[in-house]
């Protein structure tokens, strides 16, 4: 199964809203972790120092594609490759 997760800043990141308003909006299933939380030191560590960010959001799927901003035609192009691949058809 294929992960996706978005990494936040919280509620205030108007970018990090959009990105998860428009992936609920197309049916994609994702992760969400606030890399300002504590708890979370190990996923900003990963956001700064293995991807290479400095801002959110950051969206990473399966460790090996990843994007930061808010890019809503690649969030789409993401659902549709996920439904291409499960042989969900779009009507």
């Amino acid at each position: 199964m294929t992960r996706v997760v978005v990494y936040t800043t919280g509620d205030a990141c108007m970018q990090c809203k959009l990105t998860k308003q428009v992936m609920d909006a197309v049916g994609l299933a994702f992760e969400s972790i606030d890399i300002t939380e504590p708890a979370h030191a190990r996923d900003r560590d990963h956001v700064t120092r293995d991807l290479g960010y400095a801002s959110a959001p950051v969206v990473e799927i399966d460790g090996c594609e990843h994007w930061s901003g808010f890019e809503p035609e690649r969030i789409r192009a993401l659902a549709a490759r996920f439904q291409l691949s499960s042989g969900i058809e779009e009507r």
